[in-house]
């Protein structure tokens, strides 16, 4: 699989220089808040201490659900807000809004099903069906046909859901939708699926972590970047190649090659269950959006050099995260995304000066 290319940073940096005319601002003291989506909060985390590391001024993000986020967001009550239900244009334009890019991860079915020594293996109809509730058990004969000769218990299964808005559940649930026309008829895409039964619930990734170690039996979704850091059992989904796979940075990447945010630069293309051998099926793009008509420049200032600076350090900061960087065909695009923002006051924030 050849590798998504770098985007020569410098060119940007004189692109967006061109297309801006902007007047410095002083550094505000006051910290940067963020607030939203929990699939990417601790790649946030990361990069905020890197931001300051690097002579930024403090960044804050809670994450909260990207339902939150939004609703932050658009009451202006943050500099901005992450999700990963992206808002499509006339609702950009009605809540005067820009909506930005970060990065791409994957959402992550997990169990906890003691004695289990390898991988468990599902596919989208079986894994639709049993967070429908209508698969019971482990050694259920659908899922052993998936899994032959690997011991499985007689174990009841508990799923464990999202109990806040969350795009997670948005993109979980539309790659469901679209793997069994059951699920896409009987509970559909959303951010808060009505999910049939009575499925635990958790708040955020970090709260479906901790309820799926005390839960033998359990399944549940989380991100990639969580996996990794609480040692999670990962399922090997089957991908559109027919092949099972287990979730990597490398399988995003595939998933993007195979689409048309790679091949178009469309930012909204679905990166589910794309075509490749590698690619995973339930891979995602996170957003963050920004108020478009801000008071002033200095009011803007800060959330646009943070997001800027992340951007023109994109690759590099990306990597070993558990997410993959955006491709260049969508990066080459952002400079301009990035002037959308028009404070009222006239003056052009100077964000791509630090």
């Amino acid at each position: 699989m050849s590798a998504l290319p770098v985007v020569p940073r410098l060119i940007l940096a004189l692109v967006s220089s061109l297309l801006l005319s902007p007047v410095a601002f002083a550094q505000s003291a006051q910290p940067v808040q963020g607030q939203g989506a929990t699939f990417p909060s601790k790649v946030y985390d990361t990069w905020a201490r890197a931001f300051e590391k690097a002579g930024g001024q403090a960044v804050g993000y809670k994450g909260t659900g990207s339902g939150d986020g939004i609703k932050q967001i658009t009451a202006r009550k943050v500099d901005f807000g992450g999700t990963d239900a992206p808002l499509p244009a006339a609702e950009l334009a009605r809540q005067h809004l820009v909506q930005i890019p970060m990065l791409v991860g994957g959402v992550v079915p997990v169990v906890n099903v003691p004695g289990l020594a390898v991988p468990l293996q599902l596919d989208g109809e079986l894994l639709a069906d049993i967070f429908q509730g209508r698969v019971k058990a482990w050694n259920d004969g659908r899922v052993a046909a998936l899994n032959p000769g690997v011991g499985l218990p007689g174990l009841a299964i508990k799923r464990i859901v999202r109990a806040e808005k969350s795009g997670t559940s948005d993109g979980f649930s539309r790659y469901l939708a679209g793997a069994s026309a059951s699920f896409k008829a009987e509970v559909g895409a959303s951010q808060a699926p009505a999910w049939p039964g009575e499925p635990l619930k958790a708040e955020g990734n970090d709260g479906m972590v901790q309820t799926l170690r005390v839960t033998p039996g359990a399944i549940a979704y989380v991100s990639y970047d969580r996996v990794l850091r609480d040692k999670l059992a990962s399922v090997k989904l089957r991908n559109a190649a027919g092949r099972f796979v287990l979730p990597t940075e490398a399988g995003f990447r595939a998933a993007i090659l195979e689409s048309d945010m790679n091949r178009q630069g469309d930012d909204l293309a679905t990166l589910l269950d794309r075509a490749g051998n590698e690619a995973w099926p339930i891979t995602l793009t996170s957003f963050v959006l920004v108020d478009a008509e801000p008071a002033t420049a200095a009011k803007a200032l800060g959330a646009l050099k943070f997001l800027y600076w992340c951007f023109m350090h994109g690759d590099d900061l990306t990597r070993g995260t558990g997410f993959a960087p955006l491709p260049v065909s969508v990066q080459s695009r952002l400079a301009a995304r990035f002037t959308l923002v028009r404070p009222k006051d006239g003056q052009l924030p100077a964000y791509q000066l630090f």
